[in-house]
């Protein structure tokens, strides 16, 4: 077994630009693409909640990983959301990452069934077997109504080595800080990443490893400064910018699901790009616009 962290730093959940035809828009997504990484991101990971992978079929999110893949080509580590409602559908898209090049997947559990723990196992343990390529575990129970334990997420790493670390998104410091003395204290391997941009600063002073946060789309100097200051060890920068991470929510809160919200954001923070989302997410109106783009210039990002 690997004794180094795989994935570390800064990964976004790339927001899928689409067509206003809602085909996949290769230049818009292309072009969000280059941005991140000029901006210094650590990885990417495609069809996440906010690459609308539940609003997709089967063949388009192939065809959106296998475009995803190949546009980065190698210039960052590519992770590709495959994670579903049932294991067949799970191990196709697994299986399809692995055979285009990915560089590891992320699989949410299943979030219509609350299965039993054992059922729960067998499902990661499954999707594992189906592939070599690194599974990164997707929690956030908000959405899928059944938490991946600490004790959960132990037993699945010490029975598949190519189990290598867990997206945590919980708001929650006391379930990162278990999963980081649970789970990462005897498996020095495994990434701990969390999923909310307010708690990047507590999951690096924790230990963990970084973060995969949906404000990177369009505010990356948030956390990839914050993540380089802290590395530096100049903690009073990285708390300034943890003062403006925690602001965040607000912008969330804006509507629901706020994948449009990020749309906007990162229109209103400079790039061009087609704001459409598959429903049921619909276009923010004027009056939430106008109060999203009064809450990024409170925080100075536009």
């Amino acid at each position: 077994m690997q004794d180094t962290v795989q994935f570390s730093g800064i990964i976004p959940p790339v927001s899928t630009i689409f067509t206003p035809d809602g085909h996949l828009d290769k230049v818009g997504t292309g072009e969000l693409i280059d941005d991140l990484i000029h901006a210094g991101v650590d990885g990417l990971f495609f069809l996440g909640s906010g690459g609308e992978f539940s609003q997709l079929s089967v063949e388009e999110r192939e065809y959106i990983a296998q475009f995803a893949i190949a546009y980065v080509n190698h210039r960052v580590p590519v992770l590709i959301g495959t994670g579903g409602t049932n294991a067949r559908e799970t191990i196709r898209l697994s299986q399809h990452a692995q055979t285009h090049g990915a560089d590891g997947i992320v699989v949410i559990n299943p979030y219509y069934w609350k299965v039993s723990e054992q059922n729960l196992l067998r499902y990661y343990e499954q999707v594992a077997d189906s592939v070599t390529l690194p599974v990164i575990l997707y929690n956030f129970p908000a959405l899928t109504g059944q938490d991946l334990t600490p004790a959960i997420v132990k037993q699945l790493v010490e029975s598949r080595k190519n189990i290598v670390g867990i997206k945590d998104t919980i708001d929650s410091v006391a379930h990162l800080r278990s999963m980081i003395v649970q789970v990462k204290a005897f498996h020095p391997h495994f990434s701990v990443l969390c999923g909310f941009d307010d708690h990047l600063f507590n999951t690096l002073l924790l230990g963990g490893d970084g973060g995969i946060s949906a404000s990177v789309n369009f505010a990356p100097q948030l956390s990839v400064g914050l993540l380089r200051a802290f590395r530096d060890g100049d903690l009073q920068q990285a708390a300034s910018l943890h003062q403006k991470l925690l602001q965040i929510p607000q912008i969330y809160q804006l509507d629901t699901p706020f994948i449009n919200v990020i749309k906007e954001a990162i229109v209103l923070c400079g790039r061009d790009i087609s704001t459409w989302c598959h429903p049921p997410c619909a276009p923010l109106d004027a009056e939430r616009r106008q109060k999203l783009g009064a809450l990024l210039k409170q925080l100075e990002l536009c």
